[in-house]
C-alpha cells in the first residue's frame, strides 16, 4: 500500500492536486456499472475520494506498528478500501489479494466473537490453554520435527528480509519503479497501481470482413466484442471481480501503444483470420461464427465517453459515445489471408 501511494504522490500531477478520481473511472482497465455512475458525482467527492486514497495508502499502513487497536483499525480501514474499489472498478484479484495481508491484524480478541464460547468449543478450549499456560505449565516437549519447523522459519525471515534490501530502497528512491521484482525467483516484488491516470479512454477495435478487397466502399465490417473490455455503445459495463479478463486488459494496454509494442496482437488477427475456436472463445461475440473466418481483419481505434446519466444518449441505450481518434496502432503486417488496415475514414 505504502508503494502504491508512494508512487502516486511522485507520478501524475493529478494524484497533487486531488483530481484524479475526476479521470478514474472513466479511464480504468475495465468499467463496471458503478463507475459510470460515480464519474459523474459531484467535485468535492472526487477530491475527497482522491485524498482519502493518499491517507490509505501513505499514512494508515504505519498503524500496523502503534499497538494491537491501531492494527486492528489499519485492517478494518483497509478491508473497507478494498471492498469500495471491487465496487468501483473490475481490478479482478488485485482488491481481493490486497485485502489477504490486512486479515493478520486481526488477533484473537478481535475475533473472538465469531467463535462459539459454550464448554467444549474452540474458545473454550483455548482459554484453558491459556489459563494452563499462565499457571506455568510445561510446555511441550521440542521434538525433531518441531525444531525443523523452526529453522525453515528462522531461514525464510532471514531470506525475505535480505531480498526486501532493494525494495526498501526503491520505495525511497525518487526514481522508484512499480510492479517490479528483484530477484529471479521473484520472491519479493515491488507494487504500485495507477501512478499516473489517463485523461481519456481510447479502445482498439477489431473488426473483419468478408469482402476479398477491403479499400472497396461496399465492404461490410463488423465488430468483435469482447467480454468486459468496452464495445458497443448499447452494452452495459461488465462486472468481473474478481475474474480477470486478461485480454481484454491486455487491449487496454495496447490502445495506449504501437503494435510493436503487442506484438500478441498480430497473433491474435491470425486467430481471427483463421476463425480459431481457443482464440474466439475469448470474445463475447464472434461476427463469424458459424460462417467462413473473415477475409481481412483490421484495427481501429475510438475515444469513448460515458454518456450523461439521464441524458438523450442515455435516454436512447447508450452507455458511451465515441469519435474516431488518431490510431496509434498503425498498419498491421500483412498476415495469413489477409492484412490488417489502419482506421478507414468513416464508421457509423
Amino acid at each position: 500500500m505504502l508503494g502504491a501511494g508512494l508512487i502516486k504522490v511522485r507520478g501524475d500531477q493529478c494524484w497533487r492536486d486531488l483530481t484524479c478520481m475526476d479521470f478514474h473511472y472513466e479511464t480504468q482497465p475495465v468499467p463496471n456499472p458503478a463507475a459510470y455512475f460515480l464519474h459523474r458525482a459531484p467535485w468535492w467527492l472526487h477530491r475527497a475520494e482522491t485524498l482519502g486514497t493518499h491517507v490509505l495508502e501513505l499514512a494508515v499502513p504505519f498503524f500496523v506498528f502503534l499497538g494491537r487497536r491501531m492494527c486492528a483499525l489499519h485492517g478494518v480501514l483497509q478491508l473497507l478500501f478494498q471492498a469500495a474499489l471491487v465496487v468501483s472498478g473490475n481490478l479482478s484479484f488485485l482488491n481481493w489479494l490486497t485485502a489477504v495481508p490486512s486479515l493478520s491484524c486481526f488477533d484473537d480478541a478481535a475475533l473472538g466473537a465469531l467463535f462459539p464460547a459454550g464448554p467444549g468449543g474452540l474458545k473454550d478450549r483455548v482459554l484453558k490453554i491459556q489459563e494452563e499456560a499462565a499457571r506455568g505449565a510445561p510446555l511441550a516437549p521440542r521434538r525433531l520435527g518441531r525444531v525443523a519447523r523452526q529453522t525453515v522459519h528462522a531461514a525464510l525471515a532471514v531470506l525475505v528480509a535480505w531480498l526486501s534490501v532493494p525494495v526498501v530502497a526503491n520505495l525511497l528512491s525518487p526514481r522508484q519503479v512499480m510492479n517490479s521484482s528483484f530477484d529471479a525467483l521473484r520472491i519479493v516484488n515491488t507494487y504500485g497501481a495507477f501512478g499516473s491516470v489517463s485523461r481519456e479512454r481510447t479502445e482498439v477495435v477489431l473488426q473483419g470482413t468478408a469482402s476479398p478487397n477491403a479499400s472497396a466502399p461496399e465492404a461490410v465490417w463488423e465488430d468483435y466484442e469482447f467480454k468486459c473490455k468496452p464495445g458497443s455503445l448499447t452494452r452495459r459495463p461488465c462486472l468481473a471481480s474478481p475474474y480477470h479478463h486478461r485480454l481484454d486488459w491486455l487491449m487496454w494496454l495496447a490502445a495506449f501503444q504501437t503494435y510493436e509494442h503487442n506484438e500478441w496482437i498480430l497473433h491474435l488477427a491470425g486467430k481471427l483470420l483463421a476463425n480459431d475456436a481457443q482464440a474466439t472463445s475469448l470474445l463475447a461475440h464472434n461476427p463469424f461464427s458459424g460462417r467462413d473466418p473473415p477475409r481481412w481483419v483490421r484495427a481501429e481505434h475510438f475515444r469513448y465517453k460515458f454518456s450523461r446519466p439521464g441524458g438523450r444518449h442515455a435516454a436512447e441505450g447508450a452507455w458511451a459515445g465515441h469519435q474516431r481518434a488518431v490510431g496509434v496502432l498503425r498498419q498491421l503486417d500483412p498476415l495469413v489471408r489477409g492484412a490488417a488496415l489502419p482506421a478507414s475514414p468513416s464508421r457509423g
